[in-house]
């Protein structure tokens, strides 16, 4: 076996080894927060609106990968709820923009809290100082493969 042989087999290891934790790590963060009756695909357009800003129901849906009758039932549902509002497309009033509502914007914010809090608790009563340095380390290297292409 060559080297890049080993390398290639050793990546594969820590890939499936930490998309288990990382997909754990993630379950739990979701579970502190609590999103009430929304769906993935609901809290998934919330996200992507609070990351990119407004966008026509077909963006999100492009972006999201579904269809854009799909995405129009996930927006409806949201609207109800009083998360997202329409509003007409200030460059072109053929088209409506989705956006973010206030009580949105304050539902995201508490569960980044709430999670937020929960991660630094269970750092702190779980980590010595040593160790949350090679995890600060361990971040930097994480950055680097999420930006990778």
């Amino acid at each position: 076996m060559t080297t890049e042989q080993g390398i290639g087999s050793q990546a594969a290891s820590v890939a499936a080894e930490l998309r288990g934790i990382l997909r754990r790590l993630n379950r739990r963060l979701r579970q502190q927060a609590d999103f009430g009756d929304l769906t993935r695909s609901q809290l998934n357009v919330l996200s992507r609106l609070e990351r990119e800003g407004p966008g026509t129901v077909s963006e999100l849906a492009r972006a999201e990968g579904v269809r854009p009758q799909s995405m129009g039932a996930t927006v409806v549902s949201l609207e109800v709820s009083g998360l997202v509002r329409r509003d007409p497309d200030p460059t072109d009033g053929r088209k409506t923009v989705i956006s973010l509502t206030g009580a949105a914007r304050d539902t995201i914010a508490t569960s980044r809290s709430i999670r937020q809090d929960w991660l630094q608790r269970v750092l702190s009563r779980e980590l010595d100082s040593a160790e949350l340095d090679r995890v600060n380390e361990a971040i930097a290297l994480l950055s680097r493969i999420a930006d990778a292409d």
